[in-house]
Parts: C-alpha cells; sequence; structure tokens
C-alpha cells in the first residue's frame, strides 16, 4: 500500500526530514486502513460532502491545498527576507495530512458517499489531529490538522497553520455553488 500512497499523494516526498515523511506516509496508509478504504475509494472520494456538485476528489483536493501552501511559503519567503521563518517540512506535512479525518468523517454505501456515525460525532479537524497525535506527529503538524477548518477560528494559529487554513480555503471557496 505505501506505494499506492505514494503515488496518490506524491508530495508525502516532497518533506525533507526521513521521520516526518515516514510518519506522514503511515499516517496516511493506517487511516486508509482503518476507515476500510480502498485505493480506488480514495480516487472517488469527494473533497466534501457540503457542495453536491463538485467533481473533486479528496486526493485532488489534498494535493492541491499542499501545493498552493508551497506556493505562499515560496512567495513570503521571498518577499520577507528572513522576516518570517516558515518550517517547510511541517508545512508540507500538515498540508498533506489536513483532511486525513475525512477518512473516518465519511462512509460509502451503496456507491454514495455520506458523513459516517464517527463524522457525526467529531468532524474531521479533531479526528485527523488525535490520529496523527496517536502516531507521534509532532504537535506543530497536529496543531495545523486541528487548526486547519473553522475549529481553529479565534485560536491562535502558526504560520504554518495559517498558511494551510487559507490555502484550504481558497481550494474551497472557488467550488462553493
Amino acid at each position: 500500500m505505501r506505494q499506492d500512497v505514494l503515488k496518490l499523494i506524491p508530495e508525502i516526498q516532497l518533506i525533507d526530514d526521513a521521520g516526518l515523511r515516514e510518519l506522514t506516509l503511515t499516517v496516511w496508509e493506517e487511516a486508509i486502513k482503518r476507515g476500510g478504504w480502498t485505493i480506488d475509494d480514495l480516487h472517488l472520494m469527494p473533497f466534501t460532502l457540503l457542495i453536491k456538485s463538485v467533481q473533486v476528489s479528496l486526493i485532488e483536493h489534498t494535493r492541491a491545498v499542499t501545493r498552493t501552501s508551497l506556493q505562499i511559503a515560496e512567495v513570503l519567503n521571498e518577499g520577507y527576507k528572513g522576516k518570517v521563518v516558515i518550517h517547510r517540512d511541517v508545512l508540507l506535512a500538515g498540508a498533506v495530512l489536513h483532511d486525513v479525518g475525512k477518512l473516518f468523517e465519511y462512509k460509502k454505501e451503496k456507491g454514495q458517499f455520506s458523513k459516517s456515525r464517527d463524522g457525526e460525532l467529531l468532524r474531521h479537524p479533531i479526528s485527523g489531529a488525535a490520529f496523527a497525535f496517536k502516531f507521534g506527529l509532532p504537535q506543530e503538524v497536529v496543531h495545523i490538522i486541528a487548526a486547519h477548518s473553522k475549529e481553529g477560528d479565534g485560536s491562535r494559529r502558526t504560520i504554518e497553520a495559517v498558511i494551510v487554513n487559507h490555502a484550504d480555503f481558497v481550494n474551497f471557496d472557488v467550488f462553493k455553488e
């Protein structure tokens, strides 16, 4: 399954720190297993259940948010040379994992995706952060997962969490009806 996940989300390989890269990959693998998903399911799983007509998969969204986050970081680093410090590997791991909790939030019945019982009880930022914490990801990455959506509103976000939050909403809002 490892190679399948790396084919799905090649951005994982951009994480320079081998330990963090391995943990990020492991969280995706274990979330797929725990959720009972197949690789084919991930190609079909919508990135949101809030917009019925959207034809964007969770994987497409995850990759776009990750690439958008990297571009934002590059622009900030170039524009503010030395005035901001962005931890690239933390940013990458957080972006790649920001929606991993959707593997618990969703279920598939008769070919249709809908909210699972787990998803009714805990939204994906919380379940994803808890799952990542279980595997020992750094608190900075867990923070990005937990704070990337409305659950993080009103709290102080790290610069990496701010970037992923905005990258996520840019990639969501363009599909609002």
